[in-house]
């Protein structure tokens, strides 16, 4: 492996502390394939710049000797370095606009982009993700929005099982945060909980490596595990006082065909999602919170839309859904009122249905808190980078040994680093041609304005 990678610095925001390679990775890819790293400082990284240095690597602001970069988040359109082949999360698959503008960057500067959420095995599972750690983060949010919830609703602090709760990043380590969650489960277990929370339900929007982390941080309380149709059927049951219901829907238990004659086929929903109509609005009186853990994009219905969630908190209602915790964090997505996305240090907002507005926080009792933080895994950045780093270190020896300079299909590349290619060459490849339609109306927008 005779090339030059590069580790950039992330840059988004302020309280971006992931990386794509641990000292430790680095020091292992430098002994057994011998590249030269070089590694962008940066003082807020989880690991220090010291620990890029004694692994081998050297800390320099030029990338330019890199042929490959990688890097986690976006990069801003100055940062683009000609001709590389950049990994990164690059949040366009969708056609999203506000990164269509780096899209055109990687095109016009003869780059490489391979998004790590398109890396995927020959069965289409992900190889290479942050999911499960966005899932531990982000269940933990919600559990501290509930605490704030319940106490802008009077309750008590003593009485108030999550008031005491921080938030993720406010932790030493997930161990720590795991730890304290247990120690609150060991006094609801105790002490029950409060009757306003009488049954408190949990429900979860997906099964994948999010909701893995969903579950695992509610496994530290303690909890019952019931179905869509348990839930449907609970009446008035109150519910154990000293436990959390928790209820897993699968897409058959969130939508249903338009012809009632027609029944639910999953394989026939992601082919023809416009034969679907939502059918979760049922369910959303009964839960306290509420997580989503799904992927979408706008081919699906929107399962909880403004008119759902309207008579829950109508004439000034206190209904039992407080928080939404929107880890999946499209906006005006799948959950319609993530009217925006937040950051660790305001993580919260409510959508007051009463005058269709935002509000910052937990206050506002119009309406249910949303948790829409789009960069949770940086809230756990060491467990995070070091999983992440695990998965992705096995690809990098096919990846160097890629000669670019080859058409895509003869470059050598690794199918799954193939398949996640979205640009090659400074061209969209054959699999995200789909997204030149998107660049071309942005174009014609700016021409326009």
């Amino acid at each position: 492996m005779a090339l030059t990678i590069g580790i950039r610095r992330e840059d988004k925001n302020e309280w971006e502390r992931r990386v794509p390679l641990t000292p430790a990775q680095t020091a292992t890819l430098i002994a057994a394939h011998g590249p030269r790293v070089l590694v962008q400082p940066a003082p807020r990284r989880a690991f220090p710049d010291a620990e890029y240095r004694q692994a081998g690597a050297e800390l320099t602001e030029d990338l330019s000797a890199a042929r490959i970069i990688l890097g986690v988040k976006e990069i801003p359109l100055e940062r683009i370095q000609p001709g590389s082949a950049h990994l990164i999360f690059s949040h366009t698959i969708k056609g999203q606009p506000y990164n269509l503008p780096m899209l055109r960057r990687f095109l016009d500067q003869g780059c490489h982009l391979i998004d790590y959420e398109r890396i995927v095995d020959d069965a289409g599972r992900r190889l290479v993700f942050f999911g499960y750690h966005a899932g531990l983060a982000g269940m933990a949010e919600t559990l501290h929005a509930l605490g704030r919830r319940l106490a802008a609703e009077g309750l008590e602090a003593a009485a108030n099982p999550f008031f005491e709760l921080r938030q993720p990043y406010q932790y030493p380590d997930l161990q720590a945060a795991k730890n304290h969650l247990a120690t609150i489960g060991e006094r609801i277990r105790r002490q029950g909980l409060p009757p306003c929370l009488r049954p408190m339900v949990c429900g979860i929007l997906g099964y994948g490596n999010v909701a893995r982390g969903v579950q695992e941080i509610l496994e530290c309380l303690p909890i019952s595990r019931i179905t869509p149709e348990q839930l449907l059927h609970s009446g008035t049951d109150p519910g154990d006082p000293r436990g959390i219901q928790v209820v897993v829907f699968e897409e058959a238990d969130t939508v249903a065909p338009l012809d009632p004659a027609q029944s639910f086929e999953l394989s026939d929903y992601y082919q023809q999602p416009r034969r679907y109509r939502a059918a979760f609005a049922r369910y959303l009186p009964r839960f306290t919170v509420l997580i989503n853990a799904i992927y979408w994009d706008q081919r699906y219905p929107v399962l909880v839309t403004r008119d759902d969630l309207r008579p829950l908190f109508a004439g000034g209602r206190r209904p039992r859904l407080r928080v939404i915790g929107d880890i999946t964090c499209d906006i005006e997505g799948s959950i319609a009122v993530t009217m925006n996305s937040t950051l660790p240090d305001e993580p919260n907002f409510v959508y007051d249905l009463s005058r269709d507005v935002v509000s910052p926080g937990c206050d506002n009792l119009n309406g249910p808190v949303v948790m829409a933080v789009d960069n949770l895994p940086t809230e756990f950045p060491r467990e995070a980078s070091i999983s992440f780093g695990e998965a992705l270190t096995p690809l990098l020896p096919g990846l160097a040994r890629t000669d670019f300079s080859r058409p895509l299909a003869a470059s050598g590349l690794p199918a799954p680093l193939a398949r996640a290619t979205i640009v090659y060459q400074g061209r969209l490849t054959d699999a995200y041609q789909h997204l030149e339609k998107a660049l071309a109306a942005a174009s014609g927008s700016t021409r326009a304005s």
